[in-house]
């Protein structure tokens, strides 16, 4: 659970935030690369050591929420890591623009 820390603003007297790991966009960067190239991690653990640099658990599940809520990556019911972003394909390409766009 994430620590509470106490913050004074003018609109609030006191309010509580609570710290939270924040990845920075090269820590982000890094886990795609990674993604993209492996293509299926059976687990979280796997995932961090294939990684080049150690990242914390709560940054790598932060990473994994935002790239799952930017339908990039999936979860399996069993815990595993799927990449699903098809970028550059050349089939989803050529589908994409033979489509009908519905109004």
């Amino acid at each position: 659970m994430a620590t509470p820390v106490l913050k004074k603003n003018k609109h609030m007297i006191n309010s509580v935030s609570y710290k939270t790991h924040t990845p920075t966009l090269k820590t982000i960067q890094m886990v795609e690369e990674v993604l993209m190239q492996e293509k299926e991690f059976s687990s979280r653990n796997k995932l961090s050591r294939a990684l080049p640099k150690q990242v914390q658990p709560k940054t790598i599940d932060a990473i994994l929420e935002y790239l799952e809520k930017s339908n990039k990556t999936m979860r399996t019911k069993d815990g595993s890591i799927l990449w699903i972003f098809a970028e550059k394909n050349p089939k989803l390409m050529k589908l994409h623009k033979t489509s009908t766009e519905l109004k």
